[in-house]
């Protein structure tokens, strides 16, 4: 005797004849072509998982009855089949604001980078990263420059600018012969971030959000700060707003090692009329060669290059206003020091000849 079909088996029914009808008018080729997994989201549950790398187009083409049949598929996993069938009839694909969660988070989630799995980012996600990404002019922007920590980035990607990322889907760039896992999660947390501080912040008439590093906004900030005073600072005011925040983040990018250095050859923690530890000290401290040492202090520029370029005209401008407002030679001989080890001149040197090299050769055919 045939079993009387349910309800729920009668709405599944209904909106598999509806997405089929749906998708047969012009303009949803595109979607058919696409894997089922591309519509869904990180917060999904009971994905029915036999479903997910076959294409919409696949997939209409059967019947209920044989895709009830097909194995580890029951009724929930078909319930979850038709909600995403529903996500791609939808008007605007990639609108995630109308596509229900099945997971209620709270809506002041703390951030933390362990809490980011690029395992969870859907094709459907990515797609929609690209998009604001290139809505808002952003392409520009360099992995390095926005990315949590450069420490343990691999160099190779720190100036590569997002808008090589934009036309290629997840599945390719995972594909990419130069992208291994780290680099993957590297871009994709960079495009997360991007994402969640644009679509949570809600702007005010008049006002733009600018996508840049805290150090880089304090600093800033506080050069402005002491300028607008018409007073020199002292040298333990320079210290706390410009050279903490900027030996913080040293450490984060480059490490323990490399901060250690930089603060001994900025001096700071000194006692006036003390010598600033040279690089022969720092060598036969560490147990390694000189040249070793203006490795690690290299990094610093390195890093400020990708993180910070404005910086050497800020503390340029600030070197000019210090001896404008007649500040002690402390602070200046302070500053010239931090400006020496963040933007060292022969670093700028080796980059003109570089550029110069390029233009000066033929190009190739």
């Amino acid at each position: 005797m045939k079993k009387t079909p349910s309800a729920d088996d009668v709405k599944i029914r209904a909106a598999l004849d509806n997405a089929r009808a749906v998708m047969a008018e012009p303009g949803f080729e595109d979607r058919l072509n696409k894997p089922l997994a591309f519509w869904t989201l990180p917060t999904d549950r009971r994905l029915p998982l036999a479903f997910l790398p076959r294409t919409l187009r696949d997939i209409l083409a059967q019947s209920y009855d044989s895709l009830a049949a097909t194995s580890g598929i029951g009724k929930k996993k078909m319930q979850t089949l038709v909600k995403l069938l529903g996500r791609a009839i939808k008007n605007d694909p990639h609108d995630l604001s109308s596509f229900p969660s099945d997971r209620k988070t709270p809506k002041q989630e703390p951030v933390a980078e362990n809490q980011f799995d690029p395992d969870t980012v859907s094709e459907l996600l990515w797609s929609q990263w690209r998009e604001l990404v290139q809505s808002r002019g952003l392409a520009y922007e360099r992995v390095g420059r926005l990315c949590p920590a450069l420490h343990g980035v691999p160099t190779v990607i720190w100036n590569t600018q997002l808008g090589f990322y934009l036309n290629y889907s997840l599945a390719e760039i995972r594909a990419l012969k130069t992208h291994g896992e780290k680099r993957v999660r590297v871009v994709l947390e960079v495009f997360h971030a991007i994402h969640k501080m644009l679509t949570t912040i809600e702007p005010l008439g008049g006002l733009a959000i600018r996508l840049s590093p805290r150090f880089a906004i304090d600093v800033e900030n506080a050069l402005a700060a002491f300028r607008s005073q018409n007073l020199p600072p002292a040298r333990e005011q320079i210290e706390k707003a410009i050279l903490i925040p900027i030996l913080n983040q040293l450490e984060l990018d480059c490490g323990e090692t490399v901060r250690a250095l930089s603060t001994e050859r900025l001096g700071i923690g000194l006692v006036t009329g003390e010598e600033v530890i040279s690089v022969r000290l720092q060598a036969r401290k560490l147990g390694v060669t000189r040249a070793r040492v203006y490795q690690l202090l290299e990094e610093c520029s390195q890093v400020m290059h990708v993180r910070w370029p404005e910086g050497r005209r800020q503390l340029d401008d600030f070197a000019q206003w210090l001896d404008e407002v007649y500040a002690s030679a402390e602070c200046a001989n302070l500053l010239a020091a931090l400006r020496e080890l963040l933007f060292p001149l022969k670093y700028d040197a080796a980059i003109g000849e570089h550029l110069l090299k390029e233009t000066a050769e033929p190009a190739a055919v």
